[in-house]
Protein backbone atom coordinates (compact mmCIF):
# COMPACT_ATOMS: atom_id res chain seq x y z
CA UNK A 1 0.00 0.00 0.00
CA UNK A 2 2.77 2.40 0.96
CA UNK A 3 4.70 1.55 -2.19
CA UNK A 4 1.64 2.13 -4.39
CA UNK A 5 1.01 5.44 -2.69
CA UNK A 6 4.59 6.55 -3.33
CA UNK A 7 4.36 5.53 -7.00
CA UNK A 8 1.06 7.37 -7.38
CA UNK A 9 2.57 10.46 -5.73
CA UNK A 10 5.60 10.43 -8.02
CA UNK A 11 3.42 9.95 -11.10
CA UNK A 12 1.22 12.79 -9.93
CA UNK A 13 4.24 15.07 -9.68
CA UNK A 14 5.30 14.06 -13.18
CA UNK A 15 1.87 14.78 -14.64
CA UNK A 16 1.73 18.09 -12.83
CA UNK A 17 5.13 19.01 -14.21
CA UNK A 18 4.07 18.00 -17.73
CA UNK A 19 0.90 20.05 -17.43
CA UNK A 20 2.92 23.03 -16.21
CA UNK A 21 5.36 22.63 -19.08
CA UNK A 22 2.56 23.03 -21.61
CA UNK A 23 1.98 26.55 -20.27
CA UNK A 24 5.60 27.62 -20.06
CA UNK A 25 6.17 30.78 -22.05
CA UNK A 26 9.47 32.05 -23.32
CA UNK A 27 10.49 34.95 -21.11
CA UNK A 28 11.66 38.24 -22.55
CA UNK A 29 14.71 39.90 -21.03
CA UNK A 30 13.87 42.83 -18.79
CA UNK A 31 17.31 44.45 -19.11
CA UNK A 32 16.56 46.64 -16.12
CA UNK A 33 19.20 48.63 -14.29
CA UNK A 34 18.76 49.43 -10.60
CA UNK A 35 21.55 52.01 -10.85
CA UNK A 36 19.21 54.16 -12.97
CA UNK A 37 17.69 56.41 -10.31
CA UNK A 38 15.34 58.17 -12.75
CA UNK A 39 13.91 54.80 -13.77
CA UNK A 40 13.42 53.85 -10.11
CA UNK A 41 11.59 57.13 -9.48
CA UNK A 42 9.25 56.49 -12.41
CA UNK A 43 8.80 52.88 -11.33
CA UNK A 44 7.82 53.99 -7.82
CA UNK A 45 5.22 56.32 -9.32
CA UNK A 46 3.74 53.60 -11.51
CA UNK A 47 3.78 51.11 -8.64
CA UNK A 48 1.86 53.47 -6.36
CA UNK A 49 -0.64 54.41 -9.08
CA UNK A 50 -1.30 50.96 -10.57
CA UNK A 51 -0.19 48.28 -8.10
CA UNK A 52 -0.44 49.52 -4.53
CA UNK A 53 -4.24 49.54 -4.59
CA UNK A 54 -4.26 45.74 -4.41
CA UNK A 55 -0.68 44.69 -3.63
CA UNK A 56 1.45 45.75 -0.71
CA UNK A 57 5.20 46.06 -0.25
CA UNK A 58 5.20 45.69 3.52
CA UNK A 59 8.96 45.24 3.87
CA UNK A 60 9.72 48.68 2.41
CA UNK A 61 9.47 51.96 4.30
CA UNK A 62 8.70 55.22 2.55
CA UNK A 63 11.60 57.11 4.16
CA UNK A 64 14.12 54.48 2.98
CA UNK A 65 12.56 54.79 -0.46
CA UNK A 66 13.06 58.56 -0.42
CA UNK A 67 16.68 58.20 0.67
CA UNK A 68 17.62 55.69 -2.03
CA UNK A 69 15.64 57.40 -4.80
CA UNK A 70 17.02 60.85 -3.91
CA UNK A 71 13.63 62.32 -3.03
CA UNK A 72 12.96 64.94 -0.40
CA UNK A 73 10.34 64.26 2.25
CA UNK A 74 8.02 66.77 0.61
CA UNK A 75 8.44 65.12 -2.80
CA UNK A 76 7.72 61.78 -1.13
CA UNK A 77 4.51 63.07 0.45
CA UNK A 78 3.34 64.91 -2.68
CA UNK A 79 4.02 62.13 -5.20
CA UNK A 80 3.94 58.76 -3.46
CA UNK A 81 1.81 59.07 -0.31
CA UNK A 82 -1.89 59.72 -0.84
CA UNK A 83 -3.75 58.03 2.01
CA UNK A 84 -2.31 59.66 5.11
CA UNK A 85 0.75 57.46 5.60
CA UNK A 86 3.70 58.68 7.64
CA UNK A 87 7.21 58.70 6.16
CA UNK A 88 8.31 55.84 8.42
CA UNK A 89 5.32 53.65 7.49
CA UNK A 90 5.66 50.62 5.25
CA UNK A 91 4.02 50.45 1.81
CA UNK A 92 0.82 48.70 2.86
CA UNK A 93 -2.45 48.84 0.93
CA UNK A 94 -5.89 49.55 2.33
CA UNK A 95 -7.63 46.50 0.84
CA UNK A 96 -8.91 43.98 3.36
CA UNK A 97 -7.88 40.34 2.68
CA UNK A 98 -11.51 39.19 2.92
CA UNK A 99 -12.63 41.72 0.32
CA UNK A 100 -9.83 40.87 -2.10
CA UNK A 101 -10.51 37.15 -1.80
CA UNK A 102 -14.20 37.75 -2.48
CA UNK A 103 -13.51 39.97 -5.49
CA UNK A 104 -10.59 38.11 -7.08
CA UNK A 105 -10.87 34.63 -5.57
CA UNK A 106 -7.43 35.07 -3.97
CA UNK A 107 -5.64 37.63 -1.84
CA UNK A 108 -3.12 39.54 -4.01
CA UNK A 109 0.40 38.71 -2.77
CA UNK A 110 2.83 41.15 -1.24
CA UNK A 111 5.34 42.25 -3.88
CA UNK A 112 8.32 43.10 -1.69
CA UNK A 113 10.24 39.98 -2.74
CA UNK A 114 8.51 39.07 -6.01
CA UNK A 115 11.55 39.97 -8.14
CA UNK A 116 13.78 37.72 -6.05
CA UNK A 117 11.35 34.80 -6.10
CA UNK A 118 10.19 35.00 -9.73
CA UNK A 119 12.94 36.95 -11.46
CA UNK A 120 12.77 40.23 -13.37
CA UNK A 121 12.29 38.54 -16.76
CA UNK A 122 9.19 36.76 -15.45
CA UNK A 123 7.60 39.99 -14.20
CA UNK A 124 8.50 41.88 -17.39
CA UNK A 125 6.93 39.21 -19.60
CA UNK A 126 3.92 38.81 -17.30
CA UNK A 127 2.98 42.50 -17.30
CA UNK A 128 3.20 42.58 -21.11
CA UNK A 129 1.50 39.21 -21.62
CA UNK A 130 -2.19 39.93 -20.99
CA UNK A 131 -4.61 39.19 -23.81
CA UNK A 132 -8.38 39.33 -24.26
CA UNK A 133 -10.24 36.26 -22.95
CA UNK A 134 -13.99 36.97 -22.72
CA UNK A 135 -14.63 33.68 -20.91
CA UNK A 136 -12.47 34.74 -17.96
CA UNK A 137 -14.05 36.67 -15.03
CA UNK A 138 -11.63 39.56 -15.56
CA UNK A 139 -11.95 39.43 -19.35
CA UNK A 140 -8.24 38.69 -19.81
CA UNK A 141 -5.74 35.86 -19.46
CA UNK A 142 -1.97 35.83 -19.37
CA UNK A 143 0.57 33.94 -21.45
CA UNK A 144 2.95 33.50 -18.50
CA UNK A 145 0.38 32.60 -15.84
CA UNK A 146 -2.70 31.03 -17.49
CA UNK A 147 -5.82 31.39 -15.39
CA UNK A 148 -4.48 34.36 -13.46
CA UNK A 149 -7.00 36.15 -11.25
CA UNK A 150 -5.25 39.48 -11.79
CA UNK A 151 -6.95 41.97 -14.10
CA UNK A 152 -4.91 43.86 -16.67
CA UNK A 153 -4.38 47.03 -14.66
CA UNK A 154 -2.20 48.60 -17.38
CA UNK A 155 -4.75 48.13 -20.17
CA UNK A 156 -5.26 51.86 -20.67
CA UNK A 157 -1.57 52.25 -21.40
CA UNK A 158 -1.00 49.09 -23.45
CA UNK A 159 -4.40 48.63 -25.04
CA UNK A 160 -6.07 45.26 -25.61
CA UNK A 161 -4.20 42.40 -27.27
CA UNK A 162 -5.83 39.50 -29.09
CA UNK A 163 -4.06 36.14 -29.02
CA UNK A 164 -3.54 34.31 -32.32
CA UNK A 165 -3.34 30.56 -31.75
CA UNK A 166 -1.56 27.88 -33.76
CA UNK A 167 -1.21 24.10 -33.43
CA UNK A 168 1.98 22.79 -31.88
CA UNK A 169 2.48 19.95 -34.34
CA UNK A 170 6.05 19.16 -33.27
CA UNK A 171 5.21 18.38 -29.64
CA UNK A 172 1.81 18.05 -28.02
CA UNK A 173 -0.46 18.98 -30.91
CA UNK A 174 -2.24 21.41 -28.61
CA UNK A 175 -3.06 24.99 -29.45
CA UNK A 176 -0.39 27.48 -28.46
CA UNK A 177 -0.20 31.25 -28.72
CA UNK A 178 1.68 32.18 -31.87
CA UNK A 179 1.56 35.96 -31.53
CA UNK A 180 -0.47 38.90 -30.29
CA UNK A 181 -2.43 41.31 -32.47
CA UNK A 182 -3.48 44.68 -31.14
CA UNK A 183 -7.27 44.72 -30.96
CA UNK A 184 -7.51 48.18 -29.44
CA UNK A 185 -4.52 50.53 -29.11
CA UNK A 186 -3.69 52.07 -25.77
CA UNK A 187 -2.37 55.45 -24.79
CA UNK A 188 1.25 54.41 -25.39
CA UNK A 189 3.09 52.84 -28.28
CA UNK A 190 4.76 49.46 -27.91
CA UNK A 191 8.21 50.80 -27.06
CA UNK A 192 6.82 53.40 -24.67
CA UNK A 193 4.75 50.77 -22.85
CA UNK A 194 7.73 48.42 -22.65
CA UNK A 195 9.70 51.26 -21.06
CA UNK A 196 6.95 51.78 -18.45
CA UNK A 197 6.94 48.08 -17.61
CA UNK A 198 10.74 48.07 -17.39
CA UNK A 199 10.56 50.94 -14.86
CA UNK A 200 8.07 48.96 -12.75
CA UNK A 201 10.27 45.86 -12.92
CA UNK A 202 13.29 47.98 -11.99
CA UNK A 203 11.47 49.28 -8.92
CA UNK A 204 10.39 45.78 -7.87
CA UNK A 205 13.95 44.58 -8.34
CA UNK A 206 15.18 47.41 -6.11
CA UNK A 207 12.71 46.82 -3.26
CA UNK A 208 13.57 43.12 -3.25
CA UNK A 209 17.03 44.10 -1.96
CA UNK A 210 17.38 47.84 -1.32
CA UNK A 211 20.99 47.42 -0.24
CA UNK A 212 21.94 45.72 -3.51
CA UNK A 213 23.44 48.82 -5.15
CA UNK A 214 25.47 49.62 -2.04
CA UNK A 215 26.61 46.00 -1.81
CA UNK A 216 27.71 46.00 -5.46
CA UNK A 217 29.61 49.27 -5.07
CA UNK A 218 31.29 47.96 -1.93
CA UNK A 219 32.22 44.77 -3.78
CA UNK A 220 33.88 46.78 -6.56
CA UNK A 221 35.91 48.74 -4.01
CA UNK A 222 36.96 45.57 -2.19
CA UNK A 223 38.05 43.90 -5.45
CA UNK A 224 39.97 47.05 -6.41
CA UNK A 225 41.74 47.04 -3.03
CA UNK A 226 42.64 43.35 -3.40
CA UNK A 227 44.07 43.95 -6.88
CA UNK A 228 46.22 46.83 -5.64
CA UNK A 229 47.32 44.75 -2.64
CA UNK A 230 48.17 41.86 -4.98
CA UNK A 231 50.35 44.16 -7.09
CA UNK A 232 52.14 45.51 -4.00
CA UNK A 233 52.64 41.99 -2.65
CA UNK A 234 54.05 40.82 -5.98
CA UNK A 235 56.48 43.74 -6.19
CA UNK A 236 57.53 43.15 -2.57
CA UNK A 237 58.12 39.46 -3.29
CA UNK A 238 60.25 40.37 -6.32
CA UNK A 239 62.30 42.79 -4.22
CA UNK A 240 62.89 40.33 -1.37
CA UNK A 241 63.79 37.39 -3.59
CA UNK A 242 65.75 39.23 -6.27
CA UNK A 243 69.15 37.99 -5.00
CA UNK A 244 68.04 34.38 -4.61
CA UNK A 245 68.98 32.19 -7.57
Amino acid sequence: MVRNAIIAFVLGLGLAGAAGAQHEAELDEANNNIANTASLQRGAKYFVNYCLGCHSAKYVRYNRLAQDLQLSEQQLIDNLMFTGERPFDTMANAMQPGDSERWFGITPPDLSLIARSRGTDYIYTFLRGFYAAPERPTGVDNIVLPGTAMPHVLWELQGTQRAVFATDEEHSGAEVIERFDMARPGELGVEEFDSVVRDIVNFLDYIGEPIKRERQQLGIRVIGFLLVFLLIAYMLKKEIWKDVK
